[in-house]
């Protein structure tokens, strides 16, 4: 009697394919946003795209390493990862080896490349909150040990990004604490308190930064600011009015010609409004829909409760720097500095995220047929027999 030979595993195809075709239009606006510039700047119309080719590439190896090693040895890594984190933080502030640009010191610089510690710290953070909520599920609901031990460490991470100063990353890094915090069941009472109990200290934060409160003011009537602090968001929204349907065309831009300052980073979106319009906007958000969706899917499907915290925290970085990045490019949230996943030029944002789906895509494999396996229960995820 012959025994069928088992299906083999299958990675989502869905998501491995949004997630590169998020890397090729990113590719493609990038050059596009950053060519007049670098052949200006630099005399090498090419400098950017060049440099986020060599990033796409190491993206693409650290997505195949996450998919052969597989998620679950990242359990093992949680604290050797929090450790080289906490440590590149703090070497980012040290003068000669942390590098600054743009009034923040948030890189440190080898050669060919830069390193941003903030975007490792992100990773770091989710894959530590995992297997640390995982370990204590069973007392994730108490003050002592589910929930203040986890907002210590938070406030320790939120403290050195805001010394460089990454405001941005430390809003991130407490947005994926609460996520994770909800998803394992803390207690509703302890994570509202504590946002009541830090309003007045992030009022602080910004009315004692004049560069915040400037960012603030410039939010609130970017045209009143034309001219100094809302300059950013004024030419966003003029390059995103000015696309219209089906846009001016690739490469056709006008605010990218010294008009629209980080054209090629932060403000990417406002690019593509403005030459793909809002046919190229439209498929843009649905590119993160599909990885959101399919991140989801395979974290709430996972066979394990680390896996399931981890697919979540991982694709709520994707989902809360899109937001984020796009709100800001529109003048629906003060300037941020975060990234547009995938798309935005900067090497260690690309890697790091491309490492991140890799992680996903690894996840998908274990979550095929595990629906039945991981229920939640009472706000907790349980394993319980199929």
């Amino acid at each position: 009697m012959k025994t069928s030979a088992a299906a083999p595993v299958r990675f989502d195809p869905l998501l491995l394919c949004a997630v590169l075709a998020l890397v090729a239009l990113g590719l493609v606006m990038v050059y596009s946003a950053s060519a007049i510039l670098a052949q200006d700047k630099l005399g090498d119309s090419l400098y950017f795209l060049k440099r986020q080719l060599m990033a796409a590439g190491m993206g693409v190896v650290a997505m195949a390493v996450a998919m052969k090693v597989g998620w679950r040895r990242l359990a093992r890594l949680a604290y050797p990862l929090l450790l080289v984190t906490v440590v590149l933080l703090v070497l980012v502030l040290i003068p000669g080896i942390g590098t600054t640009a743009g009034g923040a010191r948030r890189w440190i610089r080898f050669p060919g490349f830069g390193l941003q510690p903030a975007e490792v710290a992100k990773f770091a953070w989710v894959v530590y909150l995992s297997y640390s909520l995982a370990k204590k599920r069973e007392k994730v609901a108490t003050f002592s040990v589910g929930f203040l031990p986890h907002l210590a460490l938070c406030g320790v991470l939120v403290a050195l990004c805001m010394r460089q100063p990454d405001f941005g990353s430390s809003v991130l890094l407490v947005f994926l604490l609460f996520v994770l915090l909800f998803a394992a069941g803390t207690k509703l009472s302890y994570l509202v308190g504590s946002v009541l109990l830090a309003l007045p200290l992030a009022y602080v934060a910004i009315a004692t930064s004049p560069y915040r409160m400037k960012r603030v003011l410039a939010f609130l009537d970017p045209w009143a600011h034309r001219h100094d602090t809302g300059y950013q968001v004024a030419e966003s929204l003029m390059s995103i009015g000015s696309g219209g349907l089906t846009g001016l065309g690739l490469g056709d831009g006008r605010q990218k010609l010294f008009f629209l300052p980080e054209a090629h980073t932060d403000f990417i979106f406002a690019i593509i409004g403005e030459e793909l319009g809002l046919i190229g906007v439209a498929l843009l958000v649905t590119l993160y829909a599909i990885v959101i969706w399919r991140g989801v899917r395979v974290s709430l499907a996972a066979p394990e409760t680390f896996g399931t915290y981890l697919g979540l925290g991982l694709t709520s970085i994707v989902a809360f720097q899109a937001a984020v990045n796009m709100c800001v490019a529109m003048g629906l949230l003060p300037t941020k500095g975060l990234t547009l996943p995938f798309v935005s030029y900067g090497g260690t944002s690309l890697v790091v995220l491309m490492g991140a789906a890799g992680v996903l895509l690894s996840l998908s494999t274990g979550a095929q047929g595990a629906s039945n396996r991981a229920v939640r229960t009472g706000g907790d995820m349980r394993e319980v027999a199929a």
